[in-house]
C-alpha cells in the first residue's frame, strides 16, 4: 500500500471521528510530521505517514523528538492497521 493511500485513509477516519488531520508544512523548519490531528475537546497529536516498512529520516525523527520533550503525541503511521489505535491514544491525552 502506497503512503498516499495510508494518509487518505487515516483523514478519512480522523473526520468520521469528528476531527481534522491538517496537512502540516513549515518553511524554513523542516522534518515536521505530515499530519496535525485536532479532535475535540483540545486533543492534539503530530502523525507522520509513511510507506509501509520505510523510516522516518534522521531530520525527521530529531523533529519527532523536539516535539515530544515539548509534551506533544508524535506517532509514525505505516500500516492502516495503526490507524484506529493513533486516534484512540490521541483522544486519550
Amino acid at each position: 500500500m502506497r503512503e498516499k493511500t495510508i494518509e487518505q485513509k487515516f483523514r478519512a477516519a480522523v473526520g468520521a471521528a469528528g476531527g481534522l488531520a491538517v496537512k502540516f508544512t513549515s518553511p524554513g523548519f523542516d522534518g515536521v510530521p505530515d499530519r496535525i490531528v485536532l479532535l475535540h475537546g483540545g486533543k492534539i497529536g503530530f502523525v507522520e505517514v509513511k510507506a509501509p516498512g520505510e523510516k522516518p529520516r534522521p531530520l525527521q525523527l530529531a523533529r519527532h523528538r523536539l516535539l515530544r520533550r515539548l509534551g506533544f503525541k508524535v506517532y509514525v503511521l505505516d500500516d492502516e492497521s495503526q490507524i484506529g489505535g493513533i486516534i484512540d491514544e490521541i483522544r486519550a491525552t
